[in-house]
């Protein structure tokens, strides 16, 4: 397996809200953890919901005594949750803040996944799938069929999402497995990304890629390169790759 993440500001923002993390090593009884956040609220605490939420995730999953994955990674998102919601009653600054998540692990070759917002979970190998589904008003609009895939990506709500964390309890988590198989790529990534490039075009960039390093900083400069218009956040997992260094 070889990983690589980044974040990167982007053209318009003036402060960083996405953080993401990944261990290779065991955190708790997984074997391994990969975490993607899109924090939001006002100057300081978009950038501190994300990163507060992904450490506390983080202690909770490595505390945990539970053995299934389903069950260790969403109570750690309701602890991350119920933590974050206090911190925002303990200081008015903090006050609105939240932060989509996107939590995975792979065993063997079962990958688990949560999320809670519209930062997504790809597997790209013959083609690209987006296994999370987006939380957003605009989604929800394709699904009623008031609109269609196509409307929905230029759609002037786009960015509001209808699931965050730290905007209410119980936090309501959708949770998954996939086979994977070999050649599988996974992407995580923040609305960033997958706002500012075509899923077609993350395709021809990671399947065209030396390796997932130079993969990443193609994607984010593509971003860039198109606008850039908010922080952009990516971790790669080449599921079956030797981990080679650069």
């Amino acid at each position: 397996m070889k990983v690589f993440s980044m974040t990167d500001i982007g053209r318009k923002r003036h402060t960083n809200q996405d953080y993401v993390y990944t261990s290779q090593k065991p955190v708790g009884n997984l074997p391994n953890l990969f975490v993607v956040a899109d924090g939001m609220g006002g100057h300081k605490a978009g950038d501190f919901a994300s990163k507060f939420t992904v450490e506390t995730l983080c202690k909770s999953i490595a505390g945990s005594f539970k053995t299934e994955p389903e069950q260790i990674v969403t109570s750690a998102i309701q602890t991350a949750n119920h933590r974050l919601m206090e911190a925002a009653l303990s200081d008015n600054r903090l006050e609105g803040m939240g932060t989509t998540l996107v939590v995975a692990t792979v065993i063997e070759h079962t990958l688990y996944f949560a999320n809670i917002g519209d930062s997504r979970l790809y597997v790209i190998n013959e083609q690209i799938r987006q296994l999370s589904k987006d939380h957003s008003l605009v989604e929800e609009m394709v699904r009623l069929g008031g609109i269609n895939e196509e409307e929905a990506k230029h759609h002037p709500d786009k960015n509001i999402i209808t699931r965050a964390i730290g905007a209410k309890e119980p936090v309501e988590i959708d949770f998954f497995e996939y086979q994977l198989k070999r050649g599988d790529v996974i992407l995580m990534c923040t609305d960033g990304l997958s706002n500012m490039v075509e899923d077609e075009e993350i395709y021809h960039i990671i399947k065209g890629r030396r390796d997932i390093v130079e993969a990443a900083e193609q994607l984010i400069d593509t971003a860039n390169r198109n606008g850039g218009k908010d922080n952009i956040g990516v971790v790669l997992v080449d599921t079956f790759a030797e981990e080679v260094s650069r």
